[in-house]
């Protein structure tokens, strides 16, 4: 047998492509990864004005015009008003400007990401030094000080996601990825439920209860994490019922490659740049990630857009998932698609 024969058996055509896909998510890894990551610098930061009227606007125009325009500011009423729009989510932070003395206020929110956090201090300070006043940081929704930069959120919900997508392959692809019926297809998903339950319920009491992570309901994070799961596993048995094998390679792209670094974990979304920032809220660990640390930290606030997105993946992954375990019902039901026949001599052709 000659070398090339050997490297045809070693490695098959269909191994090859295989190959070169790994290889591409491979690239597209590190490209997205370093690409979103390799810069943090806030942008358009949603941020709360509180000052007397004479100067309101005139400060607003000022820091709308920053280099870089890392702010977006507007006009808010009162304090309590900018506290409330913080919690709520709306905002990221917000000036005080005191009427009276030459101390201002900055209202900023770490449990949404202590970089971001950061960033309007040190932005504000510079501001208000070339106006010779000085600023005061108030933190009003606190990372817990066992949660070191505000990532554990973003980590209970990478691990979900993980544990979602590698139940889902196992599932598949020990009986061969495309379900050759409606109840081999009905009993994956009733699985995947289950998994999600336990995976949601483990994932919020380890981070809760056992090592103090995240303060918040149990039970509001468990929800949570059973929704994650369920939805990225549904995904990942549908690509794999529609394209075979390369369906986990799908999932990996979706969830891993452009997921987690558009979920505003590492950086929250103000400081990434445009294309992860609008993709991170439409993928899994971004959506989960916002609803983890609203449920910790803003009172559950600003969660149902989120919790819809992670609705639509799980909704969509399970439809498809049996429309096409449907599709070929018409075929053989018995669970033997993809066998292989016997040979004339009763062997089993490989």
């Amino acid at each position: 047998m000659t070398f090339v024969d050997e490297v045809k058996n070693a490695v098959t055509p269909r191994a090859a492509l295989l190959v070169i896909g790994v290889l591409g998510l491979q690239l597209l890894f590190i490209a997205s990864y370093v690409g979103a990551l390799h810069k943090p610098k806030p942008t358009d930061v949603a941020f709360g004005v509180v000052a007397p009227q004479q100067m309101s606007q005139q400060l607003v125009s000022q820091l709308d015009g920053l280099p870089g325009g890392p702010l977006d500011p507007r006009t808010v009423s009162s304090e309590a008003e900018a506290r409330e729009q913080i919690m709520n989510r709306d905002i990221d932070g917000a000036l005080i400007v005191s009427p009276e003395g030459s101390t201002d206020t900055l209202l900023v929110a770490s449990g949404g990401g202590t970089v971001l956090s950061s960033a309007l201090e040190r932005i504000l300070t510079q501001v208000e030094a070339g106006q010779q006043r000085t600023v005061r940081t108030v933190d009003v929704a606190p990372a817990s000080p066992d949660d070191f930069d505000g990532l554990s959120s973003f980590y209970l919900v990478v691990g979900w996601c993980v544990g979602g997508y590698l139940c889902a392959s196992i599932l598949a692809i020990s009986a061969g990825t495309k379900p050759a019926n409606r109840q081999r297809a009905l009993i994956r998903t009733a699985v995947m439920a289950v998994y999600a339950v336990a995976g949601g319920i483990g994932g919020a009491v380890i981070i809760g209860p056992i090592l103090g992570a995240l303060p918040g309901s149990v039970w509001g994070l468990a929800g949570l994490g059973a929704l994650v799961v369920f939805s990225v596993g549904m995904i990942t048995l549908a690509l794999e019922a529609l394209t075979g094998i390369v369906g986990i390679g799908l999932a990996v792209l979706i969830i891993v490659i452009a997921g987690n670094p558009s979920a505003g974990g590492a950086f929250p979304l103000p400081m990434l740049p445009d294309f992860w920032r609008a993709i991170g809220p439409a993928l899994p660990p971004g959506a989960g990630t916002w609803v983890a640390r609203s449920i910790a930290y803003f009172r559950g606030n600003a969660v149902t857009g989120p919790l819809l997105v992670l609705s639509a993946w799980a909704v969509a992954g399970t439809a498809l998932t049996l429309l096409l375990s449907m599709r070929r019902q018409g075929g053989r039901d018995d669970g033997s698609a993809g066998a292989v026949p016997p040979s004339a001599d009763g062997s089993t052709a490989v």
